[in-house]
């Protein structure tokens, strides 16, 4: 019992640590304040959300495998199923503004070139679609947890 509640607070804490970040993504990716610190500091946050994506897939693992259910009970779920969709939804849609945001630095970089205001709100609305998608995951895990979608 101890061991499940410490594992449902890190992956808690690793969830909590992805929204902080895309969070601060959404914030920080605006073409009004697009700047050359800006562009530096958002290569680092996604760098951080994504090491937070990482942490919270591990936990959820860990939770899978050795928390009080069991495995069989999580695997036979079909929320376990929409969770971990809509994770690899968002894990790719991530790749095109991660790829945008550390093309901006090498050209930041290489000749002080900063991204022009269409490219920012593209990198946006893909990084606001995340931030939308996301908050549906713990919804199913919050159903989940209370045993529906699960077989008889």
């Amino acid at each position: 019992m101890t061991l499940d509640a410490i594992l449902q607070y890190l992956h808690i804490s690793a969830i909590l640590a992805l929204v902080v970040f895309i969070s601060s993504e959404a914030a920080l990716c605006r073409p009004q304040w697009m700047n050359a610190q800006v562009v530096e500091r958002l290569v680092t946050v996604d760098r951080i959300y994504g090491i937070a994506a990482g942490a919270v897939l591990v936990t959820g693992f860990v939770r899978i495998y050795f928390g009080t259910k069991g495995a069989s009970w999580y695997w036979g779920n079909w929320l376990l199923h929409l969770k971990l969709t809509l994770f690899v939804v968002v894990a790719l849609i991530s790749i095109a503004p991660t790829l945008r945001f550390i093309r901006w630095r090498k050209a930041l970089r290489a000749n002080g070139t900063l991204p022009t205001e269409d490219e920012v709100k593209r990198a946006r609305k893909l990084v606001m679609l995340q931030a939308h998608i996301i908050p549906v995951i713990p919804l199913a895990a919050a159903f989940l947890a209370r045993g529906f979608g699960g077989k008889g």
